[in-house]
């Protein structure tokens, strides 16, 4: 996720200032990650994640090439489980993201807060215009190298392989990052995140990839992709207004019930996302799975190309970054297609 210091040009003061506080905050609690290992009152569980994230750290400049800066060489306690939370709206019957444009980081798909008060009071007023709001909860975030971006006290409860990709997915923001195309920069980010696990796990003696549990993710990902495209012809259709509604409801509906299926007979009745698919449903919610996923598997084909290097991979990527809007989405639909 990009960080949200560098949003908006166009909103109040009083969203400025929430950021500027956010980010300061963020920036004072930081400490060399050697010197809290060194701290005595420094938990086992911390300094152990911390050693972890090290080698990480190193194999994530050493082997995938990703920047050799000081992001994730230091460490920030926040104090409450998320850094930020985003909140995402679309119209009632669109999956179109209402976008919200910024001098640095261009136009994204969401917009950040530090106070989960404050999010949720934006989500408010614009669920009250009619909006479709989903607000979620970020652990980390780039500043895409403007600032030396700490491992958070978020992240320490994680497992040591997702303590790794969260550091894969969010340098690779530094190493490349294209001004108003989110799905671009998330759907590249996550390949990188992805196939660097994957690496990451070989050098370990690991098996290359994730197990049942990489497995379950990839089916959940691929029910809610699949009923965003349902989602997507219902609102392009010719239906009335009413219409939709109700179909969109239906949607949901089956969504909830493939899931149950798919947990209950493939996954022996694992509820680990049991608490997302039951909450109350949105086109916002489906949002983040878009943007993160849309263009992975033309990123994949991009690197085989490259034959796997890493470096001849990037050039590539922002080369594609480089062709106007409507040109790099054409180019990326025919390598997803080429899979």
């Amino acid at each position: 996720m990009l960080g949200a210091f560098l949003l908006n040009g166009c909103s109040s003061l009083g969203y400025y200032g929430q950021l500027a506080e956010g980010q300061w905050q963020l920036l004072r609690a930081r400490q060399p990650v050697q010197q809290v290992l060194a701290d005595p009152a420094s938990t086992p569980q911390l300094r152990a994640r911390l050693q972890h994230a090290e080698q990480a750290r190193v194999f994530a400049s050493e082997q995938l090439k990703l920047p050799d800066n000081r992001s994730y060489r230091v460490y920030a306690d926040l104090g409450r489980p998320y850094v930020v939370w985003n909140v995402f709206a679309t119209p009632e019957l669109s999956l179109q993201p209402v976008t919200h444009c910024f001098p640095i980081a261009g136009c994204v798909a969401y917009r950040g807060y530090y106070r989960q008060g404050a999010a949720r009071g934006a989500a408010a007023l614009m669920r009250q215009e009619g909006m479709d709001v989903y607000v979620g909860g970020v652990e980390a975030y780039s500043t895409l190298g403007w600032f030396d971006d700490p491992i958070l006290s978020s992240m320490v409860g994680w497992g040591d392989e997702r303590l790794a990709t969260l550091i894969f997915h969010e340098l690779a923001h530094q190493r490349v990052y294209v001004q108003d195309d989110t799905e671009f920069n998330e759907s590249f980010a996550t390949f990188v995140e992805q196939e660097g696990t994957r690496q990451w796990r070989v050098a370990r003696g690991l098996a290359a990839n994730q197990g049942d549990q990489g497995l379950q993710r990839e089916q959940f990902i691929r029910l809610v992709l699949a009923s965003r495209e349902r989602l997507q012809a219902i609102y392009a259709g010719p239906m009335n207004d009413a219409q939709k509604r109700a179909a969109k409801q239906a949607e949901f509906e089956r969504l909830q019930r493939e899931y149950r299926q798919v947990r209950d007979t493939q996954w022996a009745g694992d509820k680990r996302y049991d608490a997302w698919m039951y909450a109350p449903m949105s086109n916002a919610k489906l949002l983040p799975f878009g943007l993160y996923d849309q263009w992975v598997p033309a990123f994949a084909a991009v690197f085989r190309e490259a034959r796997g290097d890493w470096a001849r991979f990037y050039q590539e990527v922002e080369a594609l970054g480089r062709l106007p809007a409507e040109q790099r989405k054409a180019a990326l639909a025919r390598l997803a297609v080429g899979q």
